[in-house]
């Protein structure tokens, strides 16, 4: 929701105030609008209607699922990534792993939400060998994206790209989530927030890099 939406919304509550022309109402608009103004100015809207959207993934209604076996793809290995540090990963040498690869920015609101429940899972499974986490950030910068974790307190690494996204990972969201199977199969697609850290879904990855 960019600012124009929100000066929008609080305009058409306002309209229900016109008979009234108080000056109580004047402030209180004035106030709100205030509010909306430093949030679009100082760039925190993520953050903002992450915190929001947060509260949606503690109900549950939004856990992550699989795909049936019908609905699972061939994954690509023809991907190139270049880590915080400046190395650079093929995911040629991940073959036989499980991975967990989530395409994300500081900047979107639904991948600000779920990276909390991302963490926690990474804090649960991300010692076994087998499961390769793949934290893909799509800012302009890494120094953005690592300065952001950084400040979050998340462990887990990040990466950018360094050679094309296959098409079988194009989706034009973010968050988009994948997750791949050591027999190189597409097991997860989901676009859009969810839950990973549900006791569900760290049973399945867990049993998946078996």
């Amino acid at each position: 929701m960019n600012f124009l939406t929100l000066l929008s919304v609080v305009l058409n509550m306002s309209e229900k105030k016109k008979g009234k022309s108080k000056k109580r109402d004047l402030i209180e608009l004035g106030v709100i609008l205030a509010i909306f103004a430093t949030i679009y100015l100082t760039g925190s809207q993520a953050e903002v209607f992450g915190k929001v959207q947060q509260a949606v993934l503690i109900t549950g209604v939004m856990n992550a699922g699989t795909l049936d076996d019908e609905d699972q793809v061939d994954a690509s290995y023809d991907l190139k990534l270049i880590d915080s540090e400046g190395q650079t990963l093929d995911l040629e040498e991940l073959k036989g792993k499980a991975i967990f690869m989530n395409i994300w920015a500081t900047w979107c609101a639904p991948c600000v939400a779920e990276m909390p429940n991302i963490n926690k899972l990474y804090g649960n499974v991300g010692s076994n060998e087998n499961i390769v986490f793949l934290m893909i950030s799509e800012d302009k910068t890494m120094d953005r994206a690592k300065n952001w974790i950084d400040k979050k307190g998340f462990d887990f690494p990040i990466y950018k790209l360094a050679s094309p996204l296959p098409e079988v990972y194009e989706t034009g969201v973010v968050p988009s989530t994948f997750v791949i199977s050591p027999e190189g199969k597409v097991v997860v697609k989901k676009t859009g927030m969810a839950n990973y850290n549900a006791k569900r879904f760290r049973k399945f990855i867990t049993k998946l890099a078996q």
